[in-house]
């Protein structure tokens, strides 16, 4: 399945916050387990670009933390970041038209913060129960509001 980078880089995040995770093998298992099949050397770009950094745990160890110093967008945007990180699970562009993959039953609430926050080039959205479909205009095409997704979803 082809999915972005970003997606992934938000699968690792949530992992992160879910399980104490103490090695990047444990990230490329646990990935892998997901669907993607990645290297250590990737595994350990995802971390960098999401900020992780090694923490001493409780019981002495070290871990994987995500500190909550990334800017995110103001107002409405910041709801879209915190929902596409939560229930987007991947994004395919075609022309004008972005197909948005969300877990089951979440394909309107990531349309409604969408159309909330009145993204430039979204023209509208059209939700099922885990899938969207986003019209963007001929300027900003389907690729454009993938990069723009993206690049929202990463800052939270």
């Amino acid at each position: 399945m082809n999915r972005s980078i970003a997606t992934r880089r938000r699968l690792v995040r949530r992992m992160i916050d879910a399980v104490p995770i103490q090695a990047q093998g444990e990230l490329v298992d646990l990935l892998r387990q997901d669907g993607y099949y990645v290297t250590q050397a990737t595994v350990s770009r995802d971390l960098d670009a999401i900020g992780a950094v090694k923490v001493r745990a409780d019981n002495g160890g070290l871990r994987y933390e995500v500190p909550s110093g990334f800017e995110a967008p103001e107002g409405n945007a910041t709801e879209m970041a915190r929902i596409i990180d939560e229930f987007v699970t991947d994004m395919k562009p075609s022309l004008n038209l972005l197909v948005v993959r969300t877990r089951p039953g979440a394909a309107h609430v990531v349309a409604g913060a969408i159309d909330r926050a009145q993204l430039d080039g979204v023209l509208g959205t059209v939700a099922g129960d885990d899938t969207l479909l986003l019209v963007a205009s001929e300027e900003q095409g389907g690729r454009g509001l993938l990069g723009e997704l993206d690049r929202i979803g990463v800052q939270r």
